[in-house]
């Protein structure tokens, strides 16, 4: 069904619009929310974030009378915003873990010399290596990292998601 027709069934029949709407187009909106926040929310909280996305165009919608010009871009810009305002809140309660709660988190046992750690760090090589130890060392934030190191601040959390991965495979590896 193409945009004219949705609006058309949207003014004359919302509730089945809105449902032919999230029929069309719930891989399309799951596809940006999962990409814009796969590092910092659950599945649960993304699967919700789709549900108040589709709601929140609803909301919009039916205050313009769903006089639109297109539906996938009305959904895209509400999807746009709406991440950004989750991925913002999230990083707002971001904790920082300590040196002990990334050791825990990266090495499946309990790695008994610290020294270990640090050289898998090491390993990951530049600028891995520096947000690691500013993170989890010095107990920087993602955004002063970022600022202090000239990149976005999604760089460095993209970084920092590899970069546990790639470290439990470097300390699986040394055993």
């Amino acid at each position: 069904m193409n945009d004219d027709k949705l609006l058309t069934l949207l003014k004359s029949a919302p509730q089945k619009g809105l449902g032919e709407i999230v029929a069309q187009y719930s891989a399309y909106v799951y596809k940006i929310v999962y990409t814009r926040l796969r590092d910092v929310c659950t599945k649960e909280d993304i699967e919700e974030a789709v549900s108040d996305i589709f709601y929140k165009f609803y909301q919009s919608g039916s205050k313009c009378g769903f006089e639109l010009r297109s539906v996938r871009a009305f959904i895209s810009v509400i999807a746009a915003r709406h991440c950004t305002d989750l991925f913002r809140t999230h990083c707002k309660d971001e904790k920082l873990l300590d040196y002990s709660e990334l050791e825990n988190l990266i090495a499946e046992e309990e790695i008994t010399d610290g020294g270990e750690l640090i050289e898998a760090v090491k390993s990951l090589g530049e600028p891995d290596s520096d947000i690691f130890i500013r993170k989890y060392y010095l107990g920087q934030r993602n955004k002063d990292i970022a600022k202090e190191l000239g990149m976005k601040q999604g760089t460095v959390n993209t970084r920092i998601s590899r970069g546990l991965v790639r470290l439990r495979e470097i300390l699986k590896e040394g055993r």
